[in-house]
């Protein structure tokens, strides 16, 4: 069973500090500057070098972390159009060489198959863009075999996803492969890190609001397009590292396939039942569904929407095109970001993370 949350926190600034002893609110708000800042050092590492070649393939390495889920993205902001062959893949393939190119990230600067990985990558010649910790063996193993981006701007482990993502992005503008505006990720990051600011209530603060709708629920995070549901990847990440919940992400074509699943989506999203005792526990199946359709690509005549609104009509809707005016890339950031912080949000009031937290671990 999820731990409860105490609503009354997000609506206390004095309390929200409080408990927020590691300053991980203001570490998360900290996404417009890491975009500025890992721009900043990949112009340093020497990214322009990629411009102007097409390579034979690009790979995007998911080492533990943020690695998947940001690869994940990146892959989906190509797709279907992407002219070069794209591999998602934990480990460098056996066949990567000089017309290729790698983009990797770590917050772990002991990955020893990373580092081996980008030693071989480098030895045949790959272009490899690395943004990871500036000491250890995979900065070792960086070292005259890669473009190492190593911002200064210091972010703790875990709260890197700017970082990583706008190194990506830039990594595959050079290759001229995608288009998008660093300047206008940077600062939509910082209007939607306002928007979420700590002094203003739920009711006007999107990740608040959404933290309270996640509460005491089982999230089922479902895309409405293939660069939604891979937010919704990061999401599950952030909310596993936060809180205690468990999560259901999956495209909502995909979801619609797992019959049990969603048939008590429809039942939660179109009718209550009265004879419930919210106060029972039977378990972890005892927390009811919360739906989140999630859009980035999607149009308001697309087809799938359509299909999710009149099978799921109470379902929330988060539709970052909706609300601002930005290319694929930035909507996809933003959105990720208010995932972010509704998860530190929660943790915070659930007492799941934040240092000291309000629950002690149980003894052994």
């Amino acid at each position: 069973m999820s731990t409860v949350a105490d609503d009354s926190l997000l609506d206390d600034p004095a309390r929200l500090g409080e408990a927020d002893v590691d300053g991980l609110l203001r570490a998360g708000a900290m996404a417009g500057a890491q975009v500025r800042a890992t721009s900043e050092a990949a112009a340093g590492a020497g990214i322009g070098r990629l411009a102007g070649s097409r390579p034979r393939a690009v790979v995007l390495l998911t080492r533990p972390g943020l690695g998947p889920a940001v690869s994940r993205l990146l892959a989906e902001l190509l797709l279907p159009a992407c002219p070069v062959p794209l591999v998602v893949t934990d480990v460098v393939p056996p066949w990567v060489g000089a017309l290729d190119v790698v983009i990797a990230h770590t917050d772990d600067p002991g990955d020893r198959q990373l580092a081996e990985d980008v030693d071989r990558a480098g030895r045949r010649g790959a272009g490899v863009v690395l943004t990871a910790p500036s000491e250890g063996p995979v900065a070792a193993a960086a070292a005259g075999n890669a473009m190492l981006i190593t911002p200064r701007l210091v972010v703790r482990p875990g709260f890197g996803f700017a970082k990583a993502y706008t190194s990506g992005l830039l990594a595959l503008r050079e290759l001229d492969l995608l288009r998008f505006d660093v300047d206008m990720l940077a600062d939509e990051l910082d209007r939607e890190a306002e928007r979420d600011h700590p002094q203003h209530e739920s009711f006007v603060n999107p990740a608040k609001t959404l933290a309270l709708r996640l509460a005491e629920h089982s999230p089922l995070l479902w895309g409405l397009d293939h660069v939604a549901t891979a937010v919704g990847r990061h999401a599950v990440q952030v909310l596993g590292t936060h809180t205690d919940l468990v999560c259901d992400v999956a495209g909502y074509l995909q979801a619609s396939s797992r019959t049990a699943l969603h048939r008590a989506a429809v039942r939660a999203t179109s009718e209550r039942d009265i004879f419930a005792d919210p106060d029972s526990f039977d378990g972890p199946a005892a927390l009811p569904p919360r739906v989140l359709l999630l859009a980035v690509r999607a149009q308001p005549d697309d087809p799938v929407r359509r299909q999710a609104h009149e099978t799921l009509p109470a379902a929330d809707l988060i539709a970052p095109a909706e609300e601002i005016t930005a290319d694929e890339p930035t909507r996809a950031a933003v959105l990720a970001l208010r995932f972010e912080l509704a998860a530190l949000y929660l943790g915070l009031a659930a007492g799941t993370t934040g240092g000291t937290g309000r629950y002690a671990p149980a003894s052994a």
